[in-house]
């Protein structure tokens, strides 16, 4: 379609998600002109509920957390100029290993080709040239980011559509800053047993496998906003308490692996279109 515009589809679990991993580039490309769709997978409905409320305690509603966070999740999306958003609707899973991820309608014991199809659906809708998703292991294990992954992989094969295909990722040279930041800023945590630490998965890649390193600076006021609308999971979203020029600074650049590509741009690329334009 020669009128159809450039197109950026992010494909993300939770309300909050969009802002975290790419909200600078969501920002980014939406201001130069490129149409951005955000796909989210889940209600939220395992967020904190008003007043800090937790999951499985008492007065934690679900459908009223997920209610809110989707109001949340259209206030971000306005500080991002998301184009199009799409809500796949899925119950939230909650973290592996809650009662919540076997729980009827939940987005972890949905099988992957139901939840493939309906991405298709998009996919062939909106023809994105550029997806962006997590890695196969939803960069920290969490279920509904398995979970994106693997219908957004399946849809695409369903589909047979080609665009550049990119899953989220951090340096590891900026884990330990961002280990330094959040001691910094957390004041007196506990430090984590070390033979727990020992079984969680390491987070990130070493530099020299990241492919695409995206400056997002001159958005980084945008993404903190748009986390900052989600003022509900304010407590779980760690980067809110250093403000905005610190975040900035710490968060100006996302960075990808591209996994799957048909415009033969070099690497490392500083631009989820290079090559398209």
């Amino acid at each position: 379609m020669a009128d159809r515009p450039l197109t950026m589809m992010a494909v993300h679990a939770h309300p909050d998600d969009e802002a975290t991993g790419t909200g600078g580039v969501l920002a980014r490309y939406a201001a130069e002109g490129i149409r951005t769709v955000l796909v989210t997978c889940t209600d939220g409905g395992c967020g904190d509920g008003p007043g800090g409320v937790k999951p499985g305690d008492a007065g934690h509603d679900p459908a009223a957390v997920a209610a809110m966070r989707r109001r949340e999740l259209e206030a971000s999306c306005e500080v991002l100029n998301v184009s199009h958003l799409e809500l796949l609707d899925y119950a939230d899973s909650g973290m592996m290993g809650w009662e919540a991820n076997d729980a009827p309608g939940s987005f972890w014991r949905t099988p992957v080709e139901e939840g493939a199809a309906r991405l298709a659906e998009l996919l062939r809708r909106y023809e994105p040239d550029v997806v962006v998703t997590y890695d196969e292991n939803g960069f920290y294990g969490h279920p509904d980011h398995i979970q994106a992954n693997r219908i957004t992989m399946a849809a695409l094969e369903l589909t047979g559509m080609t665009p550049k295909v990119y899953w989220t990722t951090a340096p590891r040279s900026m884990m330990q800053r961002f280990g330094e930041v959040m001691r910094e800023f957390g004041g007196d945590q506990e430090e984590p047993d070390p033979a727990e630490a020992v079984e969680l998965p390491e987070i990130g890649l070493p530099d020299e496998e990241i492919t695409t390193w995206v400056d997002t600076t001159e958005f980084g006021g945008q993404k903190f906003d748009a986390l900052a609308a989600h003022a509900s999971q304010g407590e779980n979203i760690f980067f809110l308490k250093m403000g905005k020029p610190r975040f900035t600074e710490l968060m100006g650049v996302e960075t990808f692996v591209r996994v799957k590509d048909g415009t033969g741009a070099a690497l490392p690329e500083d631009d989820l279109f290079a090559g398209l334009r």
